[in-house]
């Protein structure tokens, strides 16, 4: 192929290819398209002659050094309903022209690693795999209702706005990964809904300047691999993992917030809801995210072995409204939330939730949450009594002016950590917990003492004890008698002055013994407050 003078055409070009080359030059679309759904769909199997089909060395060449605009206009490459043969090599390449692909087939992979494009848009594209590690953009990089069965590989890319993926269908590479996106930086939005993958998205180190929306998507893994793999993930803004809406008769996408409809409970007339789903593990280890974690109606359908981990995230909020997982382990060890809204049905049972060193701030129940479900919530995150959870979700709800129910859930865990206890000292917790509930209800302590006090007072009205000195001793009294036998300490001028013999010496002893008794759990309560305090 010679080299062209300006304004000529290379040699050996086909008819196909002379047609884009000119339409290079003016900026304008090259359009192959018959005008037929079937015979112009990219995925179906229909045979695209020569008359469709552009070698990717020519397109190569086109971008990387193709001829000067015509006068008045501006170069660009924009196919519809192409056809690239051969393979499409952009390898440390430097693209200026805008690029637009529309409806076209790749024969072979898309090989576009350290290449440099102001902008790249491949929409609805069938492509074996793109292979783009290390891309720099300027502006956008498209990539929507592609289908890409091999994977795409975008590991330490570099986007300078926005990156969109939605509605694309990608299968795993030879290492079981659909989206390989390690250390991936996107300056704006990351928009990936609706996304139908077979194996793992991996978006390890990942870094998004604005939102990354994953709603309505399916992620499903391949043997050894997550479903999401995205730790230490920075997500400036919001995390999307929830239901979209598409078009009930075309399956396409409508308006999704946050450019459309806000979160409803049902979809918009003519539309449908599509929940994210996971099959998989998901791993979203020690990521920071400056608005929320929404799981809106997400589903994780786990194995036994499997996790969805939220290990050490940091957010504003967190969205806990997913469906309950049947199996695996959801995990927030460490997590660090200012506000957790949730669902009692969301949270899987015993053995299936950790939350050691969990902190949160602020709990908004998304419908109704009695506080039982909520100690149920705590104890299925604590199959081995573990002080901490308990301690944490007293502070909030006393933060929020719950002083009863903080009580509450501080009683249970006294409760918690008596079965703990060796024998003796677990028979002393019994008797905290009937006689003043640890502390935590005084009013039981007093209701006691009023009890042992009438039934003492009634006892010592059936008769008048001896004085111990008969010249010294007030008037019997014993309503103010038996009051200081159960008061320990104080002494109210009758203790010490009568002399009871046989059966009334031992009910004077048992008053003191309860007395003492109730006193030592009012203290033990009364300094548990004044700690917490």
């Amino acid at each position: 192929m010679t080299e062209p003078h300006d304004g000529d055409f290379p040699d050996g070009l086909s008819a196909a290819e002379l047609g884009m080359w000119q339409s290079f030059r003016n900026g304008s679309t090259y359009d192959l398209r018959v005008r037929d759904p079937a015979q112009d769909d990219p995925f179906a199997p229909v045979v695209w002659g020569p008359e469709r089909s552009v070698d990717g060395r020519v397109v190569a060449r086109l971008l990387l050094s193709g001829p000067p605009p015509r006068p008045g206009r501006v170069a660009a490459l924009k196919l519809r309903g192409v056809r690239i043969t051969g393979t499409l090599d952009l390898a440390g390449g430097r693209v200026a022209p805008y690029v637009e692909m529309t409806g076209c087939r790749f024969e072979r992979e898309v090989v576009l690693p350290e290449c440099h494009f102001t902008t790249l848009r491949i929409v609805g594209c069938a492509m074996p795999r793109l292979e783009a590690a290390r891309l720099r953009t300027e502006g956008d990089l498209h990539l929507p209702r592609c289908r890409v069965p091999y994977g795409i590989r975008l590991t330490d890319a570099q986007i300078g706005t926005d990156l969109l993926i939605s509605q694309i269908e990608i299968g795993p590479d030879r290492t079981g990964r659909a989206l390989a996106g390690d250390g991936l930086s996107v300056a704006q939005d990351l928009q990936a809904e609706l996304v139908e993958a077979r194996g793992e998205l991996s978006l390890r180190g990942a870094k998004v300047g604005g939102s990354l929306s994953l709603r309505g998507s399916r992620l499903r893994s391949t043997e050894g691999r997550r479903a999401l793999n995205a730790p230490q993930l920075s997500v400036e803004r919001t995390l999307y993992m929830s239901e979209a809406w598409v078009s009930v008769d075309t399956g396409i996408q409508g308006a999704t917030p946050p450019y459309g409809i806000l979160m409803a409970s049902t979809p918009a007339s003519g539309t449908r809801s599509q929940i994210l789903e996971c099959r998989g593990g998901v791993r979203l280890d020690d990521g920071r995210f400056g608005d929320a974690v929404d799981l809106h109606r997400a589903r994780f359908v786990l194995g036994r072995h499997e996790e969805l981990s939220l290990r050490r995230i940091v957010t504003p909020e967190l969205r806990f409204n997913a469906e309950r997982p049947e199996e695996g382990r959801v995990v927030l060890n460490g997590a660090r939330v200012v506000t957790l809204i949730d669902v009692s049905t969301s949270w899987p049972g015993p053995g299936g939730l950790a939350m050691g060193g969990f902190a949160y701030e602020n709990l908004v129940p998304y419908g109704h949450f009695p506080l039982s479900r909520r100690l149920e919530w705590v104890a299925a995150a604590t199959p081995e009594y573990v002080p901490e959870p308990y301690e944490r979700l007293a502070t909030v709800l006393r933060n929020c002016g719950e002083d009863a129910d903080a009580r509450e859930v501080q009683l249970a865990k006294q409760r918690r950590r008596r079965e703990t206890l060796p024998l003796a000292a677990k028979l002393w917790g019994y008797l905290q917990d009937w006689t003043v509930a640890y502390g935590y209800r005084p009013g039981r302590a007093a209701l006691w003492m009023a009890l042992l006090w009438a039934a003492g007072t009634l006892a010592f009205a059936q008769q008048v004890p001896t004085a111990i000195k008969q010249d010294e001793h007030p008037d019997w009294n014993p309503a103010l008698y038996a009051l200081d036998l159960l008061i320990p300490v104080i002494n109210l001028g009758q203790d010490g002055y009568w002399r009871m013999e046989g059966g009334w010496q031992w009910a004077s002893a048992v008053l003191i013994l309860l007395g003492w008794i109730l006193a030592t759990t009012v203290a033990t309560g009364a300094s548990r407050l004044l700690r917490r305090g």
